[in-house]
């Protein structure tokens, strides 16, 4: 399995557009891009962002919007609202597209009751964004987020069966714990549809800590991930308060590569 890392690790000390040579020289040769701000999701900050995973000879695997600025708003009663929101959506989609980026990592609506949603609204507007990414040649990959609705089991299934474009996932490990659920949980939902997947570890003192550092049971999440036939990177995404200095980054790499095998 392949190891990358997420610039979001170094936020908020490092700019985007200084986070590719960063993960570059600290030994990573392809990460996920978190664009942290709306003026970064505009066509030429993209295009110098382009010009630096060039001269680095990096790749990006993923993109990663300050969703909660606009994401949940996708899914706003009021319409003009919706497609103002739209509108930084499709930037996001072409951001990915312009950088090579296989696929847009998705919050999408905050945590909310399943019984209440509306959730013929919902699936009509997941079926535009995924058109709207497929469009720009990239996937919607939804991740399962403790404050949003893809913490709820029911709410991935409904997608799964309800939607009529597809529906990509993001598995993160961190945030199934933060959600009181099992990361083979969410597996077991996304199946075959999971194309990315955020690595990182826990304890019972901290919801976040580096890959080896805490509890977690990469073993059965591996061994479950193999089920599903997942062919994917690990992308390597914690706090910036998780770790001293950036050696801590390759060593995680390293010991990753060391001991999940797939």
């Amino acid at each position: 399995m392949e190891i990358g890392l997420s610039s979001a690790s170094f936020y908020p000390e490092v700019n985007t557009e200084d986070s590719i040579a960063l993960m570059k020289k600290i030994g990573f040769d392809f990460g996920e891009i978190f664009l942290n701000s709306p003026s970064e999701y505009e066509e030429e900050f993209i295009k110098m962002l382009l010009e630096k995973v060039e001269t680095n000879s990096f790749r990006v695997n993923s993109v990663h919007a300050f969703g909660s600025q606009f994401e949940p708003y996708l899914f706003d009663k009021y319409k003009r609202r919706r497609e103002d929101m739209v509108k930084y959506f499709k930037n996001i989609c072409r951001a990915g597209s312009m950088l090579g980026a296989k696929c847009y990592v998705f919050h999408g609506m905050r945590l909310e009751s399943f019984e209440i949603i509306d959730k013929n609204l919902v699936i009509d507007i997941y079926n535009e964004l995924s058109y709207i990414a497929l469009e720009n040649g990239i996937k919607l990959a939804q991740e399962n987020v403790s404050w949003c609705m893809s913490s709820n089991i029911k709410f991935l299934e409904m997608l799964k069966e309800k939607c009529k474009y597809p529906v990509y996932f993001t598995i993160d490990i961190k945030q199934a714990y933060k959600s009181g659920i099992e990361p083979n949980s969410y597996i077991d939902i996304m199946g075959k549809d999971i194309i990315n997947f955020h690595i990182n570890d826990r304890d019972d003192k901290n919801v976040c800590l580096l890959p080896g550092r805490g509890t977690v049971d990469y073993e059965s999440i591996i061994n479950k991930l193999k089920e599903v036939e997942y062919k994917g990177p690990a992308i390597l995404e914690v706090y910036r308060s998780n770790y001293r200095d950036y050696a801590e980054l390759l060593e995680s790499k390293l010991w990753t590569q060391k001991h999940l095998q797939m």
